[in-house]
């Protein structure tokens, strides 16, 4: 729980295509925020280890948007002998990189699953190994969301027609094969 009376400075931001850092036009106004978390980490063999976290609460941008999220999520992690499997689920949160954060880019629902293996038997999560592995996420698009885009465009049009009507939601997915060579110790 944080108790916020006053509203946030102004955070340092990238806007549009500049690499020139500059500060937010304002900060979101006060609230007070909390956020819920749990951890569960287990190696309930030498071959079997298992991380669990759970996190739940309210949490406002970085930049000037007012607008305050309900956020949830959780993910799990596991390795086994020479197999490694995470995933993450996030629901109502900000994507993955910081500028969503920092202009309110949320996404409805986001899945992760990324299974691995290694040439060696990993001794945990952090640690270098060469590894061969797939990852596939899948995230849910409405307003909120970059490259959310309702439209109806013609073939060859100059410019999308917006449509007054409105269309359904869209999604977005990424299937990533990955090879990561570990040339150290």
């Amino acid at each position: 729980y944080r108790h916020l009376p006053t509203s946030q400075d102004a955070a340092v931001i990238f806007p549009g295509n500049s690499r020139i850092p500059t500060a937010a036009a304002g900060a979101p106004p006060a609230l007070d925020l909390w956020e819920v978390t749990g951890r569960f980490v287990s190696k309930l063999s030498p071959e079997l280890g298992i991380i669990v976290n759970a996190y739940g609460g309210n949490g406002q941008a970085n930049g000037p948007d007012p607008r305050t999220i309900q956020r949830y999520g959780g993910d799990f992690r596991m390795i086994y002998k020479k197999l490694k499997i995470q995933s993450h689920v996030r629901v109502n949160d900000w994507g993955p990189f910081d500028y969503h954060r920092d202009f309110n880019l949320t996404f409805p629902l986001q899945l992760m699953a990324d299974i691995s293996t290694s040439i060696s038997k990993p001794d945990w999560f952090l640690l270098p190994s060469t590894q061969l592995g797939m990852m596939f996420t899948w995230r849910s698009l409405d307003q909120y969301s970059p490259r959310y885009l309702p439209l109806q465009a013609e073939e060859f049009a100059e410019q999308p027609i917006i449509s007054p009507v409105g269309f359904p939601n869209g999604n977005e997915w990424e299937f990533r094969t990955y090879l990561n060579i570990n040339l150290g110790k």
